[in-house]
């Protein structure tokens, strides 16, 4: 009974534009336009009387709201089985707090580099910390993205229940764990995220020994600690605690630092980031017995044997040791056997779609269920969990998506920087041995970028790899001040498929810190940046 009004009618034509344009295209719309919630159903809309959800989402860190997000914009009835934990490892233990850490260090660590200051004629007075404050700082900050995440999702609708999800023998079934109520959903989404992963022998009481879990609380900055691992964690915690007075001792199993870095990348971080600093280590051992001590009173007890033949090389007395070793699936006890999957060392196995299969060995896909993020594997990443969260609702709602890993990009959060995106270039040497094509590279070096000799901070290089006979780009790695944000651009292009050719050609602002990128994009075809 209602007129339609002009302004409808203009809505109605610019939605029914946009899906001409793009199924002219050969492709359906990523997002569909929102709409206001009605009691009719749409043609997305799977409810009906004998489900309580569309979707279930087991887990709420960043693949599980990034899922139950568009999920909901995808008009599905949506719950998530936050298991207390609302914005999970990343906001709670993990990419935020620590980013918080790392950001007031750098401060104390710029504060106190008088040459550098003296060489931008600043003079500074003695430089001091409130590490509770710091601590602080931290934790309000996780209190608060978590807070928004909640918010986002009530927002939308989106039923969070509080226990933790479980599945049970019969299909589409959750258990809330907590209160033991079991919901009928027509798909499930599993995403409960990682925990760390400690090695045999080493005992962690969060206090004197600690994963990063203990480490983000900042309970103490010790006057020695060593970090068993020197990869994304490890290096990251060298960076604060160095920044903070501390002594650092790296602890690394194989017989080089940053062993998945790319080797010249590795090497630059060796030369900027170790060397200068109160860092030392040991490689090619194992952290074979970590006793705890008692904070002021007792040292930490860390015997150290050789990887290769196990023989007792050496014991370290220190004030702390911190345990980054990598991470480990968070799929114990939530009813995987029971719903017929089985885990290899707690991964679960999917397809490219994030279908879950029986096993690894077995490829056989469990109808409407879906896992994504830590607990399959492929990228232990909180943008990709979110990524592959969205693909699942895409995958759900009939929109055949895939995600492109090699175009995800990751960064570690050092002064200066290490992003990277695409494979490491042994690596790409082996891909194109293996494929048949031959590998190009093209380097751009921040000493010759206006933007970082002001900032004085000139260190650093961009290298970038590409296939000579199309010029699409494979990869890219940068080391040098703020390299997690220069690395977008490059993940942009090997998602798109966009050559060094094309962005040889591309204007980029000046004096900016993308001109590295664009000196190695020039460089790649012969060409001189200015």
């Amino acid at each position: 009974n209602n007129p339609i009004t002009n302004q409808t009618m203009v809505r109605l034509s610019l939605a029914i534009v946009a899906l001409t344009i793009s199924t002219s295209h050969g492709f359906a719309p990523a997002f569909l336009p929102r709409t206001t919630p009605t009691t009719t159903k749409s043609s997305l809309r799977m409810s009906d009387t004998t489900y309580d959800f569309d979707v279930a989402i087991i887990g709420c860190g960043v693949g599980g709201h990034g899922a139950a997000l568009h999920a909901r914009g995808q008009s599905l009835t949506t719950a998530v089985f936050s298991g207390s934990d609302v914005g999970g490892t990343c906001v709670n233990r993990g990419c935020v707090p620590s980013k918080a850490l790392l950001a007031a260090s750098g401060r104390v660590r710029d504060m106190e580099d008088t040459e550098h200051l003296a060489a931008l004629g600043i003079k500074v007075g003695g430089v001091e910390y409130d590490r509770q404050g710091i601590a602080d700082h931290a934790k309000n900050l996780a209190s608060r993205v978590k807070g928004n995440l909640e918010n986002s999702l009530i927002g939308l609708d989106v039923s969070v229940i509080e226990g933790r999800g479980m599945l049970t023998g019969n299909p589409g079934e959750v258990k809330d764990e907590l209160t033991g109520k079991v919901y009928n959903c027509k798909n499930i989404i599993l995403a409960p995220g990682s925990i760390p992963f400690v090695p045999p022998g080493i005992t962690v009481d969060e206090e004197t020994v600690f994963t990063s879990d203990g480490a983000l609380e900042l309970k103490s900055v010790p006057e020695w600690v060593a970090i068993i691992g020197s990869g994304y964690i490890g290096l990251e915690f060298s960076d604060v605690y160095t920044a903070l007075g501390a002594e650092v001792t790296f602890i690394e199993a194989l017989p080089m630092l940053m062993p998945t870095f790319d080797r010249e990348i590795a090497k630059q971080a060796e030369r900027m980031l170790i060397k200068p600093r109160a860092i030392d280590f040991r490689l090619n051992v194992f952290a074979s017995e970590v006793t705890p001590g008692i904070a002021g009173e007792k040292p930490v007890t860390i015997k150290m044997i050789d990887a290769t033949t196990k023989e007792h090389v050496e014991t370290i007395e220190v004030d702390a040791a911190m345990v980054a070793t990598g991470r480990v699936p968070n799929t114990a006890n939530m009813g995987l056997e029971d719903a017929g999957i089985t885990a290899s060392r707690g991964f679960i196995a999917v397809d490219d779609h994030m279908r879950v299969q029986v096993s690894h060995e077995d490829p056989t896909i469990i109808p409407n269920v879906y896992c994504i993020g830590d607990a399959n594997g492929k990228m232990m990443l909180a943008h990709a969990a979110s990524a592959q969260g969205i693909s699942a609702v895409e995958n759900i709602v009939g929109r055949d998506h895939v995600v492109n890993h090699d175009a995800i990009p990751a960064a570690c959060f050092t002064h200066p920087e290490i992003a990277m995106v695409g494979p490491t270039e042994e690596q790409a040497i082996e891909l194109a041995a293996k494929e048949g094509w031959t590998l190009g590279k093209s380097k751009g070096s921040f000493k010759a970028n206006s933007k970082a000799l002001a900032e004085g901070e000139g260190n650093g290089m961009a290298k970038v790899l590409f296939k000579q006979e199309t010029g699409h780009v494979v990869a890219v790695h940068i080391i040098g001040i703020h390299a997690a944000d220069l690395i977008q651009e490059c993940s942009n292009a090997v998602s798109a498929g966009t050559t060094v050719q094309e962005l040889s050609m591309m204007v980029h602002t000046h004096p900016t810190l993308c001109e590295v990128l664009d000196e190695a994009f020039k460089g790649a075809v012969g060409m001189s940046s200015h």
